[in-house]
């Protein structure tokens, strides 16, 4: 048996399910670079949700759309955490909706009896820190894949 790798959901929608601190690794890595704005951010407190809806660059077709010479991807993909007692917010601007951010990675900072914090890392020193009774989220594609209005794949001067 071989583990999972990118390219095995290359021409699939994500669909995916977060439930401990390692299933959000891959979902960190699925979201790094992608894009949204202020207004994609949504917490539902009565219903202990928070979501956002991002331009996730497709790092699962990266590969072979550098081999096949064709334009690299993103899709819209809405992530949704249930379980969420509190969001804190650092550095996002206030009344601003149409900011672009740019999602760096996801962590999870673990508490007590399976309670703990998702921490989202924007660029720009921009973070969100989610309190969760529980590790719980998923994460699907709801557009059919785009042109990169950029042209590139992100760089990060590696």
């Amino acid at each position: 048996m071989t583990d999972a790798s990118y390219a095995d959901g290359a021409e699939r929608p994500l669909a995916f399910l977060v439930q401990d601190a390692g299933d959000l690794t891959v979902l960190s890595a699925l979201l790094q670079d992608a894009v949204l704005t202020v207004a994609d951010l949504r917490h539902i407190a009565r219903s202990r949700e928070f979501a956002l809806l991002a331009n996730r660059f497709r790092w699962e077709d990266r590969e072979a759309a550098t081999r096949e010479g064709r334009a690299f991807e993103r899709v819209r993909t809405m992530v949704l955490f249930r379980d969420v007692m509190a969001v804190r917010s650092q550095g996002l601007p206030r009344g601003d909706e149409d900011t672009v951010l740019s999602i760096l990675s996801l962590e999870f900072e673990p508490g007590e009896d399976g309670t703990g914090a998702v921490i989202l890392t924007l660029a720009g020193d921009g973070a969100l820190r989610l309190e969760v009774e529980a590790l719980n989220a998923t994460a699907r594609d709801v557009t059919r894949p785009y042109r990169a209005p950029s042209g590139k794949a992100p760089d990060h001067g590696a």
